[in-house]
């Protein structure tokens, strides 16, 4: 196929807007054709994930476009990047990370000088950005990707490291994967009427849920029937951060819920597809899977991944004060939040008694991806899928996955007895 550019289009790659443009403009086309896109999309916005820090590499290609004049023309939001830089020393380096700390400050810096906004949440959905129904936007960030296409109903494909700020300086992505209508349509079909619906009543199960559509999805698309129509934004997002790390889910479909599911028959591709019947066993099963622990003792709770909403913070200061929760002494509970929701929290009144009762809250980062638990940590519990599934390879630590009343109470009592 032949690549088509617009006048426009090609006066960039021809460097009538700068060198900086031209580069990025050159990775845009160079990935196009390799996707086999006929043209290229104009989007309206864009979220970098290239800001945390993975290696001198992608400090210097910033800070190239930084030099070559580069700025961003779209409305621009940044995912964590590797300081919680609102509350320092949050972050340590250490012999594994001895540049963190000035590098992964330079990198972020860099992208603000670009003109990108100082979000720095991987869930700018909740304040910072939020696209439309059939509006093309360039996201990175896997939890983002899934939120925006599934939950908003907005057209991304998957984007990273290098190509996402490209889009965002040339407001150009290639025209290809759920940019297009076909690659929206759900190739298989979940099924979980026969689960009970007390399960729906906190997010950890849908993130469950999320790691088997991932598991069954690979890089498929997937519907679910048989969600109630109370799930929420929140649980949505578990789901979908489950299912993006646990395969590589960049939309699925919630008939009667998600805004392109009105029926099942709107969203599969074909009239007979396959089906997978979904019971409480394989909801159970799936957290045993995800649990590396056996429950007993815990070091660190992690709340927060993706960064926890306003709705979310708000639910975990009134169970806190419901039980009259105060942190055990040899436990670190932490909260991770984008500072946009940070500030919402905190006008409301919620800050406050939470770190009166021990919780830290983080920014800007997450607790997963960089030296932040207290040294000598080994168990932790999270109540998120996303946090499970990579912590105990990231970090080396052995992780316990609980609902949000689980995960509090773990936290005043240092132990976990899970209700199945």
């Amino acid at each position: 196929m032949t690549l088509r550019l617009t006048s426009v289009e090609q006066a960039m790659l021809d460097g009538s807007e700068g060198e900086g443009v031209a580069l990025a403009m050159r990775i845009v086309t160079g990935l196009a054709r390799v996707r086999g896109a006929e043209e290229l999309v104009e989007v309206t916005g864009a979220h970098i994930d290239s800001c945390l820090y993975h290696g001198r590499a992608g400090l210097d290609f910033a800070e190239k476009l930084v030099e070559l004049g580069a700025r961003v023309r779209i409305p621009t939001t940044l995912n964590v990047g590797s300081l919680d830089l609102m509350h320092p020393g949050t972050v340590r380096a250490d012999e594994e990370h001895p540049d963190l700390l000035t590098a992964g400050r330079a990198l972020m810096d860099a992208y603000v000088a670009m003109g990108a906004r100082a979000t720095f949440t991987c869930a700018p959905y909740q304040v910072d950005a939020r696209p439309g129904l059939g509006e093309h936007v360039a996201w990175a960030e896997s939890n983002a990707i899934v939120f925006a296409n599934s939950v908003l109903g907005a057209r991304t494909d998957r984007y990273g490291d290098f190509l996402d700020i490209c889009a965002a300086i040339t407001g150009r992505a290639p025209r290809a994967g759920f940019h297009l209508d076909n690659a929206r349509r759900a190739d298989f079909v979940i099924d979980v009427s026969a689960v009970a619906s007390h399960r729906w009543d906190d997010s950890a199960w849908y993130a469950v849920l999320g790691h088997l559509l991932g598991g069954l999805a690979g890089q498929r698309v997937g519907a679910i029937v048989g969600l109630p129509s109370s799930t929420n934004e929140d649980d949505l997002k578990a789901l979908g951060a489950a299912a993006a790390s646990g395969g590589g889910v960049g939309l699925f479909h919630a008939v009667g819920v998600t805004p392109e599911a009105p029926t099942l028959a709107a969203v599969v591709a074909q009239g007979d597809p396959e089906v997978h019947v979904l019971t409480d066993a394989d909801l159970v099963a799936a957290r045993r899977g995800l649990c590396t622990a056996d429950g007993s003792r815990i070091d660190a709770i992690s709340l927060g991944t993706p960064h926890a909403s306003l709705t979310e913070i708000r639910a975990l200061a009134e169970e806190v004060e419901r039980t009259a929760t105060v942190v055990a002494a040899d436990v670190t509970a932490y909260v991770s939040t984008g500072r946009g929701v940070l500030a919402l929290a905190d006008a409301a009144g919620l800050v406050e008694p939470l770190k009166a009762a021990g919780f830290t809250f983080v920014v800007d980062t997450c607790t997963y991806l960089v030296p932040i638990l207290p040294e000598g940590t080994r168990v932790v519990m999270t109540n998120s899928g996303k946090w499970a599934h990579y912590a105990p390879g990231n970090l080396g630590i052995d992780v316990v996955l609980g609902s949000l009343v689980e995960c509090v109470a773990a936290a005043g009592a240092g132990r976990v007895a899970l209700d199945v």
